[in-house]
């Protein structure tokens, strides 16, 4: 089931299962030490699908200036399935909904940037490394 959630709606233990889930992904399986919970939860729309074995596929749409989207998760066990896929046409529908001809912001991991370009996001830097990964800073605008 898909959840479109603002923070004060999201359920502790929910918010602590995003947290679970973004940490073994972003901070233990890719080997990066960071701040994972950076105070920008609060300002952001959740986007998430639950299964049988909780949460499946988690991102957040940052409501800063540039609106923009973060931490696109798919759970080990579901990768390659397409439901990555489905998560950002969930994000992006969400965007052109409410933030219409807005400039909408990714930081996207480089392996991915064909995947981003595919939702119609530009790549506007050069790869640069963000704790070691390569990356580039992508944009959308309706």
């Amino acid at each position: 089931m898909w959840h479109v959630e603002n923070f004060e709606s999201l359920d502790l233990h929910i918010l602590e299962e995003i947290y679970r889930l973004r940490v073994s992904v972003f901070i233990v399986e890719q080997e990066c030490a960071y701040q994972e919970i950076d105070g920008k939860d609060p300002v952001s729309t959740h986007i998430y699908k639950t299964d049988d074995s909780g949460i499946s596929a988690y991102l957040r749409i940052v409501h800063e200036s540039p609106v923009s989207i973060g931490r696109v998760i798919v759970r080990e066990d579901q990768r390659g399935t397409g439901l990555g896929r489905e998560l950002m046409k969930k994000a992006m529908d969400y965007v052109d909904s409410y933030h219409a001809g807005e400039l909408i912001y990714l930081h996207g991991q480089a392996h991915l940037e064909k995947y981003y370009q595919s939702f119609g996001f530009k790549t506007v830097s050069d790869m640069h490394l963000e704790d070691d990964i390569p990356h580039y800073h992508m944009e959308y605008r309706k």
